[in-house]
């Protein structure tokens, strides 16, 4: 099910600071979000103790990242939806993190897309409805780039295909986000060219019955992933009403 976002009508374009990672381990670039994230805090506690001309601009980011083989846990996530021992894990070279995000299980690797927007919503909307309406939106108009009609499934978190469609859904961007003191980490996980075998370790989610697609297996040929990054920045631009600058 999809429904039409408008984009953000914040009179001011937000800054956010453009981080391309290329391909990196998980663990360290969660503790390079985890820093930017923790920055924007207490930029915030402190700016409550200053004039209001001497207050520090929120600085937002958006990173993007392709992760080796990974599979991780949400806060509250059940270890039932890890369908294999760490032994495999070890043997097909896939490391496993219990995590502090919303949502699920969920597996990363190589052909997947990984954004990390750390906005201050404050800047924005106080709305993580809204927030996560409008990373769902952003992917759903990339798709529709290629000739995808995808959209949203009730009460499930991500973009999906053919989602009301008993035994035909299938989800192609997984979200999961934390958010303190209205700033955001963590993000959503989109499938370009993943190797979709590796979802079979989990139930992706926690949600049974239902599969897991990637814009390749749709088109049924890859796609440059720096194509399709261009292409949401793109929509994550007009929606979030953004300016990317790097540093």
């Amino acid at each position: 099910m999809s429904s039409s976002i408008q984009s953000s009508q914040s009179v001011f374009s937000q800054e956010v600071e453009l981080i391309d990672l290329g391909v990196k381990d998980f663990k360290s670039t969660w503790d390079f979000q985890d820093a930017l994230f923790q920055q924007i805090i207490r930029t915030k506690i402190e700016n409550r103790e200053r004039p209001e001309d001497q207050q520090v601009l929120t600085k937002h980011h958006l990173i993007f990242v392709e992760h080796p083989a990974v599979i991780t846990l949400g806060k509250n996530g059940s270890m039932s939806n890890l369908l294999v021992t760490q032994d495999i894990l070890n043997q097909q070279k896939i490391s496993f993190f219990k995590i502090n995000r919303g949502g699920d299980i969920t597996y990363h690797g190589p052909g997947q897309l990984v954004g990390y927007p750390i906005f201050d919503l404050d800047c924005f909307f106080t709305d993580i409805g809204k927030y996560l309406r409008y990373i769902e939106e952003a992917v759903i108009r990339t798709l529709s780039e290629y000739g995808i009609q995808a959209g949203r499934s009730v009460g499930e978190t991500g973009v999906w295909i053919d989602a009301d469609k008993p035994y035909r859904a299938r989800k192609i961007c997984a979200i999961g986000i934390r958010c303190s003191r209205w700033v955001t980490m963590h993000g959503f996980a989109f499938n370009i060219n993943t190797d979709l075998s590796h979802f079979n370790f989990i139930i992706p989610c926690g949600i049974q019955q239902k599969a897991v697609t990637s814009l390749q297996q749709e088109l049924g040929h890859p796609v440059p992933l720096d194509e399709v990054k261009h292409k949401l920045m793109h929509h994550f631009a007009e929606l979030f009403n953004i300016t990317y600058y790097r540093q």
